[in-house]
């Protein structure tokens, strides 16, 4: 079972903490657990309860209203909500419920018709994206259950290389070739995958080294293959890796590549990195890269 704090379900649901303890005292929508030492804690049950109450105020209804409904009311108005054309905040609520209940028919069954409306691309940059970033504070807090992440990682997965197996050649006069890998010891390669489908969109060659791979694999690769440019990320600060000499050592390796790199938790873009070097902080970075680079 998870445990989130009142933070978290803010997180989560976008509800000011504040206006949850008022909804708790005043309508008694949930109520708090408490540990041994009085602190609050909530459980999944909870945050879907929030989650839901935030989808139909979101709709326009009354918290008072929402507040007299019972628990199967609550569901029927959700599941008419639903049955609609939801706007991207229910979606991604949606989403979040999906992934606490494991319900892989209903995250596909969401997934699919947001990708059908606004089309596969646009779905991933203002929903899929949004909402992993929603739940990623709490995927390195340990909060969600390790199997909620691998069950959300793998659907998404599937998703973005069901997309890229299906896409067409693209013919382009001006396309670079893009090694695309993970340091060894990192997994987390859903950002990395979706870099590979906006390339072959765009119809540029892509080399795909995949995740946790040995920097002697990336040597022989540039040995054995050409390449324009260098896509790398790291997620998460583990025991004996840096980062940044880890880059200085790819830019010593492969001079005159241009290297995008992507990790969350560096602050600041370290002094001695060249021209050769431009850190990607969103998708919409890279989107203005590859525009530029077109041009």
């Amino acid at each position: 079972m998870a445990v989130y704090s009142i933070k978290e379900l803010e997180n989560l649901s976008g509800i000011k903490a504040h206006t949850i303890r008022i909804w708790e005292k005043r309508y008694n929508l949930i109520e708090p657990h408490r540990t041994t030492t009085n602190i609050r804690y909530y459980t999944d049950q909870e945050l879907k309860k929030i989650l839901n109450v935030a989808m139909l105020n979101r709709q326009g209804i009354k918290i008072s209203n929402i507040a007299r409904l019972t628990n199967q009311e609550l569901k029927d108005e959700i599941m008419r909500v639903s049955g609609g054309t939801p706007n991207l905040e229910n979606t991604i609520d949606m989403l979040v419920i999906s992934m606490i209940d494991m319900d892989e028919i209903r995250f596909n069954s969401i997934l699919v018709k947001a990708i059908t409306k606004h089309g596969f691309k646009d779905a991933f940059i203002d929903i899929v994206y949004p909402f992993l970033e929603k739940i990623g504070v709490l995927w390195l807090a340990g909060d969600i259950n390790p199997a909620q992440e691998h069950f959300v990682s793998n659907l998404v997965r599937q998703k973005i290389i069901a997309a890229i197996d299906n896409y067409s050649r693209v013919f382009n006069n001006k396309a670079k070739r893009f090694l695309l890998f993970l340091p060894e010891g990192e997994w987390h390669e859903i950002g990395l995958l979706f870099s590979m489908y906006l390339l072959k969109e765009r119809g540029h060659d892509v080399i795909y080294l995949g995740q946790s791979v040995p920097y002697s694999d990336v040597l022989a690769t540039g040995s054995a293959k050409e390449f324009d440019h260098i896509i790398v990320s790291s997620t998460v600060q583990h025991g004996g890796f840096d980062f940044v000499t880890y880059l200085k050592d790819l830019g010593g390796a492969f001079p005159g590549k241009m290297i995008l790199y992507s990790a969350g938790y560096m602050k600041n873009e370290p002094d001695f990195f060249g021209k050769n070097y431009l850190r990607i902080t969103s998708i919409t970075d890279l989107l203005s890269y590859l525009n530029k680079l077109e041009d």
